[in-house]
């Protein structure tokens, strides 16, 4: 009868010591402590990689049994947390508190390089690659790299869904213009290259009517109704509506003279200079292509 009744004393004792924030439970290895037995078990199967919760759909094993609980979820489907704003449906509570901030506006995740603030702490991972250069996803099929897994799934949409080409050495597949024999290394980089065959022009400005091969064509001409110069030279801090003009200017302040007269091999590094020594020394017509980076500098 008293071990009973010391048995149920020692409990009680226990119990009340858990609301006190006591740490009685002590792991022998770590010596980390914890107000509840059960809590210290927990510790002990994460620490030894004990995993007894197992997944009967897929075999994956847990340490925890609130973890398979979650886990499950993704085998029924179930969405037990709603927004209450806009009803979306989640998994897990920690997926919910996360798109509510969505409505909130708040930002919890700041990036320390900037002060740009992420409502959601992924945003902020996916953000810092801009400051490291960090391309951690790459295509298996034509080795570029991506700083976000879904840059990753759009460019083998766009570049290699759904298409087979012809194998070369390299182990690059190769697509062949029927016109030209010109090669590419992606199905979306031929049916760009067919429309300057075709005179195709699917991308239309709503502003004035002008219409591009290329939908980043149209993105560049935008700007001219905008206004928007989103590029900006590091060295004089001079803006640009596309990156290719911040290129072209760049050479001023690197020296590069990329752009040589076919007459006298003479080197410059802007096209407008190229095309007024064409014209005035050799007294020859500038090439179309040339008169028009030099247009497109000069709106810039």
């Amino acid at each position: 009868m008293s071990t009973v009744h010391d048995k149920w004393f020692t409990n009680k004792y226990i119990h009340r010591q858990s609301h006190s924030g006591e740490k009685l439970f002590e792991c022998k290895v770590c010596s980390k402590r914890f107000t509840n037995s059960s809590f210290l078990a927990v510790h002990n199967r994460i620490r030894c990689g004990e995993k007894p919760y197992k997944c009967h759909e897929c075999d994956k094993a847990f340490s925890q049994s609130g973890d398979l609980v979650k886990h499950m979820r993704v085998h029924t489907g179930e969405k037990p947390y709603e927004c209450s704003l806009c009803n979306k449906r989640f998994k897990q509570s920690n997926q919910l508190q996360a798109h509510a901030r969505i409505h909130s506006g708040e930002k919890l995740f700041k990036c320390y390089e900037c002060d740009k603030a992420f409502s959601q702490s992924g945003n902020l991972v996916d953000h810092m690659r801009v400051h490291t250069g960090e391309k951690p996803y790459k295509c298996s099929l034509c080795d570029r790299h991506f700083r976000q897994s879904s840059q990753l799934q759009q460019h083998k949409r766009g570049m290699h869904g759904g298409k087979t080409g012809e194998l070369e050495h390299d182990g690059k597949v190769k697509f062949e213009c029927p016109v030209c024999s010109k090669r590419f290394t992606a199905p979306s980089q031929l049916v760009t290259h067919n429309r300057i065959h075709s005179g195709e022009k699917p991308y239309k400005c709503h502003e004035c009517g002008k219409a591009f091969t290329q939908s980043g064509h149209l993105i560049d001409h935008m700007r001219v109704h905008t206004g928007e110069k989103p590029f900006e030279c590091s060295v004089c801090s001079k803006r640009f509506k596309s990156s290719s003009y911040l290129a072209v200017h760049s050479r001023i302040h690197s020296g590069e003279k990329p752009l040589k007269c076919h007459v006298c091999d003479k080197a410059f590094s802007q096209p407008g200079s190229l095309n007024v020594h064409i014209k005035s020394i050799h007294k020859l017509r500038v090439h179309s292509n040339t008169a028009d980076e030099l247009k497109q500098n000069e709106n810039v």
